[in-house]
């Protein structure tokens, strides 16, 4: 029997291998299709008296990537047209659509007869679920499988009976640790942990799970046979006294409480144990149909899920220019930079040269790969095979006559603007009329440098994140005279690389650097009015912000944020930057000699470990300080979202970014903005334009006209409109809500 989802083949043995191979996908992903044609195969085996016991695997690489969450979109299109028509009848409606996994998943739990999931690769969310369902697992030994319960980064949680099975296999401590981070586990320490059974040469994989159910493999659940202990003990017990005291304290830490789900998954888990799975399931069900109709939840799927799959397909893609191959990439500056873009270019399998004035500067940026393919290997990451391959792809030259036979060649030099002009020239000498040129820039407009080209049609920014091998965002800046040829050349090589685009047209420091200036200057602000130095950096953690803008700005280097603001003043005037600022930086640097974390002094100190960073203690005597009691902490809160929101809406109004998924993406991915709100532009629809204009009036008569909310804004509020209403990026369908 086969269709376009499963394949089922009887062996002589009564063993019915069922084969998952969506032939219109990449990746298997459970779809209403596949969860119907599942329900129908489990009757099928269940009135089958040949079928003994069931295997369940996967056709591709990886064995799932669990549910695809736009069925999530379309049950909350489907309440929402249910509240119109017959309101009594929404919520039950929606509670019934997000049952109909967890409820399939225990009619083959006790379908009576044996089911072993046979895991070859990558398993997560849902299909780990199913996984968890069957009475026996087998994994593969293989660095390419994975297993995981990840929808917590997604703003929901395992519901479809996750959060019952997983604390009912091993101990509550190491159940709640895995799903409220959404880790990934290894083959080996899924099985410490209880939740599979058998790790197995990938060859011996289907052998062995149905070995398993030809050795007697039982039918019934753990939990399912009387007497069953929980692992971890039951939740009134002692262990249970010391563990969820504790477990609800680390998250309130680690959140803020700004993830619902985080803490609906520590209610249905404490909930769920104390009752017989069945009440256990209901009750999961329960809050995975109140989580899913937050705020948080939906943003965050729209953004983090649908709209990152959609960019990472190429959604802002020119359509009909032939996809690049990438034969060679040219990089010039070995620099810390540079010597990551060579990295990650490596990495993707593309030979590339890396160029500097002398072979001891290109000596040292390969050494920064080499050094990161030595902890690759010490981590288990990678093998020695594979590192040697890596950089066996980089090769170093001192002569731009290397470059000309590349297909892109990306500057990354020093950001200055006569320094890039000489390299740009020295570039164009050597490679073809044809090739792009891109320069790695995070200030300097596009259009301004591309007057250096004579082939400006050519010339593109991309704007890498420090560092490279670890930010996933990628910033691709549009000249006036950009190409749509450079601009997918320039798409297809950060798809080649595995990160996430967002393209802006040309201003001075482009869309994240915008943003992320305005938080750091909203801290020195806050400074200056003597709010407290360790208020000013808790606050924004508890806002949802992973780092303190004092945190980041020793990150960034204060000496660097010293040259942007006296760089902004010679291009735009004195009156373009708060003189309080400029003060602020000068003493830090000039006087106090603090450079940020490079030099191991700056808003914080940094004594050597095992000594923990520390706020700097003389911070506090450059300003008078506050009350601390008298501080509103959320007004602190309010001022770090808002303010990085309100510079989202101007770059939207000035035309630099068209896309509210870009603005959305860019800002989480960029610099971390509270991912809860789905990114600035969600951050602002979900609360409403008006009041979030009304929150700003509040703040611009206390603060300043940084809360001034631009025309655009107070237009939308005005018309109860939304960024993905006005902007819809969807041109085939209604406007998003």
């Amino acid at each position: 029997m086969s269709n376009e989802i499963y394949t089922v083949d009887v062996d002589n043995d009564g063993i019915a291998l069922v084969t998952w191979d969506m032939t219109d996908r990449s990746m298997n992903v459970f779809t209403q299709a596949a969860l119907e044609q599942l329900d129908a195969l489990v009757d099928r085996f269940v009135a089958d008296d040949a079928v003994k016991g069931v295997v369940f695997t996967s056709g591709k690489s990886t064995f799932s990537g669990g549910a695809d969450l736009t069925m999530m979109k379309t049950m909350l299109a489907g309440m929402a047209e249910e509240k119109r028509t017959n309101p009594d009848n929404a919520q039950q409606m929606l509670f019934d659509q997000v049952g109909r996994m967890s409820w399939l998943y225990r009619k083959i739990e006790t379908c009576g007869k044996p089911w072993v999931s046979a895991i070859n690769g990558v398993c997560m969310g849902g299909a780990f679920e199913l996984s968890l369902a069957c009475h026996g697992r087998v994994a593969a030994d293989s660095p390419s499988v994975k297993m995981a319960l990840p929808e917590v980064k997604v703003g929901i949680f395992p519901g479809a009976g996750g959060t019952q099975r997983v604390p009912r296999l091993t101990n509550a401590q190491d159940a709640l640790q895995m799903m409220t981070t959404g880790q990934s586990l290894t083959p080996s320490r899924a099985k410490a942990m209880g939740l599979i059974h058998e790790v197995v040469e990938p060859k011996k994989l289907i052998s062995a799970a149905k070995a398993m159910i030809k050795g007697g493999l039982s039918p019934v659940a753990p939990w399912d046979v009387k007497g069953f202990k929980l692992p971890g003990g039951q939740v009134w017990s002692a262990q249970g006294a010391q563990l969820w005291p504790a477990a609800s304290a680390i998250l309130r830490r680690e959140t803020q409480d700004n993830y619902p789900a985080a803490k609906a998954i520590l209610q249905s888990v404490f909930e769920g144990l104390q009752v017989p799975i069945d009440t256990g399931l209901k009750i999961e069900q329960r809050y995975f149909s109140h989580i899913l109709q937050t705020p948080e939840a939906q943003s965050m799927i729209r953004s983090l899920f649908v709209s990152l799959q959609e960019i990472n397909k190429g959604a802002r893609r020119p359509e009909g220019i032939k996809p690049t191959k990438f034969r060679k990439i040219g990089v010039v500056g070995a620099g810390f930079m540079g010597a990551g873009i060579a990295y990650v270019t490596a990495k993707a399998g593309i030979p590339v040269v890396l160029i500097d004035r002398d072979m001891e500067a290109t000596a040292k940026g390969k050494a920064y790969s080499e050094e990161l393919v030595k902890k690759g290997i010490q981590r288990g990451k990678t093998t020695k095979e594979a590192g040697e391959k890596l950089l066996s792809l980089i090769t170093t030259s001192t002569d731009h006559a290397d470059l000309a036979d590349a297909d892109l060649v990306i500057e990354a030099v020093f950001e200055d603007r006569d320094v890039k002009k000489t390299v740009t020239e020295s570039i164009e000498a050597q490679i073809r009329p044809s090739t792009v040129l891109a320069s790695n820039t995070s200030t300097l407009p596009i259009t301004g440098l591309a007057k250096n080209s004579k082939r400006p049609k050519n010339f593109i920014g991309i704007h890498f994140f420090s560092p490279v091998d670890k930010m996933m965002l990628v910033e691709i800046i549009l000249g006036r005279k950009t190409s749509d040829k450079a601009l997918a050349v320039a798409l297809d090589y950060v798809a080649a690389i595995k990160k996430t685009p967002i393209v802006v047209n040309d201003t001075r420091g482009f869309f994240v650097n915008r943003c992320v200036l305005r938080y750091m200057n909203e801290s020195y602000n806050m400074l200056a009015e003597g709010v407290p130095p360790a208020m000013i950096e808790n606050a924004a953690k508890m806002a949802g912000m992973p780092v303190g803008p004092l945190a980041l700005n020793d990150e960034v280097a204060i000496d660097l944020s010293l040259k942007i603001v006296r760089a902004t003043i010679a291009d735009l005037g004195e009156k373009a930057v708060d003189p309080r600022h400029l003060e602020l930086v000068e003493t830090m640097v000039e006087k106090e000699g603090r450079l940020g974390r490079k030099n191991g002094k700056g808003f914080y100190d940094y004594p050597a470990k095992p000594a923990k960073k520390h706020l700097w203690p003389e911070l506090k005597t450059l300003y008078p300080q506050l009350d601390a009691a008298k501080v509103d902490v959320q007004e602190l809160k309010n001022r770090y979202l808002a303010v990085i929101a309100l510079e989202a809406v101007r770059t939207v109004e000035e035309g630099i970014v068209t896309d509210p998924r870009e603005a959305d993406l860019g800002t989480i991915l960029g610099f971390g903005f509270a991912p809860y709100t789905g990114g600035a532009l969600s951050y602002i629809d979900s609360m409403g334009a008006q009041a979030f204009v009304d929150m700003c009036k509040v703040l611009a008569r206390k603060y300043g006209k940084q809360f001034r909310a631009p025309k655009l804004l107070v237009d939308m509020a005005a018309k109860g409109e939304t960024f993905y209403g006005r902007f819809n990026p969807y041109k085939d369908e209604k406007a998003a809500a």
